[in-house]
């Protein structure tokens, strides 16, 4: 039976502490003695600092990994905030605080179900991680989670309203550089205006249909900013102007498929065009490095792993319904990269992450714990 109150009172203790990418320590640090104190059959931190308990069932069988990133976005202005954002108030069937619905309430009902669970009707292993920097390099830590699990299945813990994910996007962060050629701001005649021809490819990119599909929806291509050399430009032309697109991947697109569509554009010769690579730092000290490029993933509708999902989704009392990511998650390495099976389950809804008075309702935490029992019990049937 799972312990509900022990469970809110774990994520209360979760969103009391900060925990922005690549300082999740104090957060990692709560799970492994929760994961101690619900008696996991074995606890360890890899080198990313991401905590993984297992659970060992009574015969053979699968692995199943369930996990959920510690990691959160920042508060832009505490002052809007109705409730302290670090306070987990409670209030009319609610806990308010950055990361309750993304994610560390998915995370305390993972432990909880895994932990609920009659360990000698299983057959196989459940594997829980608390992964870290999703928020800034989607999948990079799972893929060192799963390079020692070794998982059959996997579970990812974004919202989803209760309802069973097969499918999500990626993402892609594009840098785009324009080369002018400088000249006195009195004589632009003798240069070439660098941020004149970004504007240029920029309504030719604009102009682009978007490829679609009818699961995932658009493969959308967001400007996010724009930034001329030098800068201030004192009566002199720009000589160089670099834009930032976010788009959002769908399933067969590659690094290469999408930079083609940009560059072989009419009349971009003077436009470079790469993904952008990120290198961001963990708690531990390890320098993660890699193209920002994190491939969108789809799972058949038909696939057995998702009829096992779905029956242990019923068996727990909930109407799931089959839906899709539009955001990138850690997915995108699980199913997108290592071709694993993979589902999303989880309480509270896409638009309740990374907004101000961040909240998950309890009865959905609760439901989302029996519902991740159900995935289990389920896939790991005797």
């Amino acid at each position: 039976m799972i312990n509900t109150d022990q469970m809110i009172a774990f994520l209360a203790s979760l969103i009391r502490v900060q925990t922005l990418s690549g300082d999740e320590a104090p957060a990692i640090a709560l799970t492994e003695a929760e994961m101690h104190a619900l008696r996991f059959d074995r606890i360890f931190t890899d080198e990313n600092g991401s905590v993984v308990g297992i659970i060992e069932g009574g015969a053979p069988g699968a692995t199943i990994l369930l996990d959920a990133h510690v990691d959160t976005v920042g508060i832009a202005s505490a002052a809007a905030w109705t409730h302290e954002p670090f306070g987990a108030h409670i209030e009319d069937g609610r806990m308010y605080g950055r990361g309750t619905s993304d994610m560390k309430g998915a995370l305390a009902a993972m432990l909880y179900a895994a932990a609920s669970l009659d360990r000698a009707a299983l057959a196989g292993r459940i594997v829980v991680s608390a992964s870290v920097l999703e928020e800034v390099m989607e999948g990079v830590a799972l893929h060192t989670v799963m390079d020692v699990v070794r998982p059959d299945y996997v579970v990812i813990g974004e919202s989803t309203d209760l309802n069973l994910a097969h499918g999500g996007r990626g993402r892609a962060e594009i840098h785009l550089k324009a080369t002018g050629k400088p000249a006195h701001s009195s004589s632009p005649s003798l240069g070439i205006n660098a941020v004149h021809l970004m504007i240029a490819a920029i309504q030719k990119i604009e102009a682009l249909s978007a490829p679609s599909d009818p699961l995932l929806g658009d493969g959308i291509m967001a400007l996010t900013d724009i930034i001329s050399e030098p800068y201030p430009a004192y009566s002199v032309l720009p000589s160089e102007c670099r834009v930032t697109y976010d788009r959002r991947l769908l399933p067969g697109e590659t690094p290469q498929s999408v930079l083609s569509a940009l560059l072989t554009l009419p009349n971009m010769e003077r436009i470079e065009a790469q993904i952008a690579r990120g290198e961001h730092r963990t708690y531990t000290g390890v320098v993660v490095r890699g193209d920002k490029f994190f491939p969108a993933w789809k799972l058949s509708a038909d696939h057995w792993y998702i009829d096992w999902a779905l029956n242990g989704l019923r068996a727990a009392g909930l109407a799931p319904q089959l839906s899709a990511y539009r955001f990138c998650t850690n997915a995108a390495y699980s199913a997108g990269i290592a071709g694993v099976p993979t589902i999303g389950f989880g309480p509270s809804t896409e638009g309740d992450a990374h907004v101000i008075d961040e909240n998950i309702r309890i009865d959905a935490l609760i439901a989302a714990a029996r519902g991740y029992a159900g995935i289990i019990q389920s896939v790991l049937r005797l």
